[in-house]
């Protein structure tokens, strides 16, 4: 009988103990996202993007040179372009088909809603052009190349392969980039297409993610979205929503652990039950060193699998992925 008090008040003072470590990381993790959403906040307000005539456009890239394209992708062909007061930009012709298959889609003023965004983890919208036939997009010009390319396309060495390091880092950077979209944005915005093309390097190496909201563009087209979206989202007749850039972000992190590209989904085919079976290590990029302490690179495989192996209601939101991979990507920098 004596000893029931004492058991009871062990338990009590575990409990308030836990409640306290639990309300700590939770303090903790708040603190970290209040910096950075108070670092970004104080980023000069940005105005809406600004109209420019097809012959301004036309004679900052030449003509619409073929030397000057830097990238081709399913909306469309990219210029880098040299505007009369120096300025260089990249801009984006969007497909002539496109343009006439949907006449009516609104394309200045949705163009100047998502020139609101104003992040450092997304690539800035500039301007915009509009002429029969033409929509034109300006955007910052990153002077880097995309994920696609460091991850698969530099084959020929020409730069040093992502380490595991730099490889946290894009994570947790583009899941910042995607959170300031849904949730820091009024209207919120969805990105449509999550992929390694569609995360572009600035002169820091620091990623951003571009293309954001124009699905509307072309919301039909399965070209290049195959594999970055979820089952559901044909099933619902090709709307984007939050639940499918998790996803299609989730795909992004199993290439960035594998090394091996989407192949229309069969990537997440071949990964998800490895990872399932805890053969996690099968899964890393042969091209890299394993390294001793693995506990980091198995987190962020639950991640990924957290995004693309659970069904729309039970996914995380990416706020919710932000926060681990931030506070992943604190720990290894300390």
């Amino acid at each position: 009988m004596g000893r029931s008090p004492k058991i009871a008040n062990n338990v009590v003072l575990a409990f308030v103990s836990t409640t306290l470590v639990v309300l700590v990381m939770l303090f903790f993790i708040f603190l970290c996202r209040r910096r950075r959403m108070d670092s970004e906040e104080a980023l000069p307000l940005k105005p809406c993007a600004s109209a420019y005539t097809l012959i301004e456009v036309d004679a900052a890239t030449d003509g619409f040179s073929h030397r000057r394209i830097i990238g081709k992708g399913r909306l469309g062909t990219v210029y880098v372009g040299v505007m009369t007061n120096g300025d260089v930009i990249a801009v984006k012709r969007i497909k002539s088909w496109l343009v006439l298959s949907n006449p009516g889609f609104g394309f200045s003023s949705m163009l100047k809603t998502l020139s609101l965004a104003h992040n450092p983890h997304v690539v800035p919208i500039i301007g915009f052009s509009e002429a029969p036939g033409e929509r034109i997009i300006l955007m910052e010009f990153m002077g880097m190349k995309s994920l696609e390319f460091y991850l698969h396309e530099n084959s020929g060495g020409g730069v040093p392969l992502l380490d595991w390091w730099r490889r946290f880092r894009i994570a947790a950077g583009v899941a910042r980039g995607i959170e300031y979209l849904h949730e820091g944005m009024t209207p919120h915005l969805l990105h449509g297409c999550v992929k390694p093309s569609n995360i572009l390097f600035d002169l820091n190496l620091r990623p951003r993610v571009c293309d954001y909201g124009l699905s509307f563009l072309n919301p039909k087209e399965r070209g290049g979205l195959v594999g970055y979206v979820d089952d559901e989202y044909w099933e619902e007749g090709g709307e984007a929503c939050k639940e499918s850039d998790v996803y299609g972000f989730g795909v992004v992190l199993l290439e960035l652990l594998s090394g091996r590209r989407c192949e229309e989904g069969l990537l997440v085919k071949w990964a998800l039950p490895l990872m399932r079976a805890m053969r996690v290590v099968e899964v890393f990029d042969p091209r890299m060193v394993v390294p001793s302490d693995m506990k980091p690179l198995i987190r962020l495989a639950k991640v990924a699998t957290a995004c693309v192996g659970n069904s729309r209601n039970n996914r995380p939101t990416i706020v919710q992925v932000a926060a681990i991979l931030n506070s992943l990507e604190m720990e290894l920098s300390t």
